[in-house]
């Protein structure tokens, strides 16, 4: 199924869902600035919509409706999406407005959300841009079930520490960390290694190992 397909499907899918100004929020609401994200920025990086939902309500801290451009709720994970231009969200608006922008994103963030926003040009004109930093932001939560093979729990929290590391780690510092045996951190980080999720990194002369890093595509892959 092409871009064009699935994005149809999608929005159908949507609307057959909605009812009253949810609906409508959805046939107004959802038009070039949203649609151009899905097919410059999301659909390149992540080729499906699942999880994601278009126009989504939530409420803010007055208890008046918020309709997020996007929302992407794949389990516990609840991110906002927000495509915004310059004259919407800087030019025009005034004190009041900017207040209440910021009101309602720390709000958002206090009942669980983490509000992302996108500048209107960059989704346009630069969209490897926004593919990149979306994926810097997605890799966050990605690692959210076990690495093939099943590996246990320790496993899966040495590779989230690794990934809120975003380099090189030494089998030290994930000793010292977890408060392991650094003999027992050695086997795990070799069967990662086996298992494709790591890789080891070698010094120049490529004898020994100075550390570990994710292996690539890693936080591409989706149970």
């Amino acid at each position: 199924m092409n871009y064009e397909q699935a994005h149809e499907v999608f929005i159908e899918r949507h609307l057959a869902s909605r009812t009253g100004e949810r609906r409508g929020r959805l046939e107004r609401g959802h038009r070039h600035a949203e649609e151009m994200f899905l097919q410059n920025v999301w659909w390149p990086l992540r080729g499906d919509f699942n999880d994601l939902h278009p126009e989504y309500e939530v409420l803010d801290w007055r208890g008046r409706s918020y309709f997020a451009d996007y929302a992407f709720l794949p389990g516990p994970i609840k991110l906002l999406f927000e495509i915004k231009g310059y004259a919407a969200h800087v030019r025009d608006m005034d004190r009041l407005k900017y207040c209440n922008e910021l009101n309602r994103e720390t709000f958002l963030y206090g009942m669980g959300y983490q509000v992302i926003s996108f500048a209107y040009d960059d989704v346009e004109q630069r969209p490897e841009l926004c593919i990149t930093l979306l994926r810097l932001a997605l890799s966050r939560y990605q690692i959210v079930s076990a690495p093939s093979g099943g590996a246990i729990l320790t496993e899966k929290e040495i590779i989230r520490y690794i990934v809120g590391k975003a380099g090189v780690v030494r089998l030290k510092d994930i000793a010292d960390y977890f408060a392991l045996d650094p003999k027992t951190v050695r086997l795990m980080l070799m069967r990662l290694c086996e298992k494709g999720w790591l890789k080891a990194v070698k010094r120049e002369n490529g004898v020994r190992n100075v550390g570990y890093e994710l292996a690539r595509d890693v936080l591409f892959y989706w149970d």
